[in-house]
């Protein structure tokens, strides 16, 4: 489903700055026309703090349904509107875009992370990502590690951020495909499993950042 007028919003601004990205803000839809949705200004619920927005902010976004489910999509500001009270005029998401809480599906970038991956207590080893994104991960591996769809993996992910810092994600991650390559290796296909939502969202924040720079090229 689509986010409609009067639909509360909620979301988190793509930032170099890790504390300002995993801020959640609240809003709410007021007018939408074919490609847009005008809404609020988001605040801090329970501060009254307001956030201001720019021209071309990437966001991560969700909202709730009657039926309590979340259903998460990825948009950009456009532009704003002087009415009444001031709105922001930001990309209307594909119904195709938009993601329920049991499948979260964010924007994936390709990049070369590296990540650890323990199978079981006595067999852990190093891959290298293809692409990462909120909702799961494509690594490359030694053939000789016996991986299998299905399988339940321990992962921890290296990442790198524009500002020199560096943080590690740790999940657990479903695999969903396992393709063998020419080069001698398998690229593994995985779903996140398990992962916090902090965790998740160092992830969509370097995504976020690999967008940008892609952006400016």
């Amino acid at each position: 489903m689509l986010p409609k007028v009067k639909h509360f919003l909620f979301l988190q601004v793509a930032s170099s700055d890790e504390e300002e990205a995993a801020m959640e803000y609240k809003s709410r839809v007021e007018d939408e026309h074919e490609d847009e949705l005008l809404i609020d200004v988001p605040i801090i619920e329970g501060t009254g703090k307001y956030k201001r927005l720019f021209l071309g902010d990437e966001l991560s976004i969700y909202f709730v349904s009657g039926d309590g489910v979340k259903h998460y999509f990825n948009s950009h500001v456009l532009g704003f509107k002087d009415d009444v009270v001031k709105l922001i005029r930001i990309r209307k998401p594909q119904l195709d875009a938009i993601t329920s809480v049991q499948r979260r599906s964010f924007l994936r970038v390709a990049a070369e992370l590296e990540i650890a991956i323990r199978m079981s207590s006595h067999v852990r080893f190093i891959g290298m990502t293809d692409d990462v994104g909120g909702g799961g991960i494509s690594f490359l591996c030694d053939k000789r590690w016996p991986l299998k769809t299905s399988q339940e993996l321990d992962c921890w992910l290296l990442i790198p951020y524009r500002n020199g810092t560096v943080e590690h994600a740790q999940f657990k991650a479903e695999i969903v495909r396992v393709k063998d390559m020419e080069t001698g290796r398998n690229q593994v296909m995985a779903k996140f499993a398990s992962i916090s939502d902090s965790e998740r969202q160092k992830i969509i924040r370097f995504c976020f950042e690999r967008q940008l720079d892609y952006r400016k090229k």
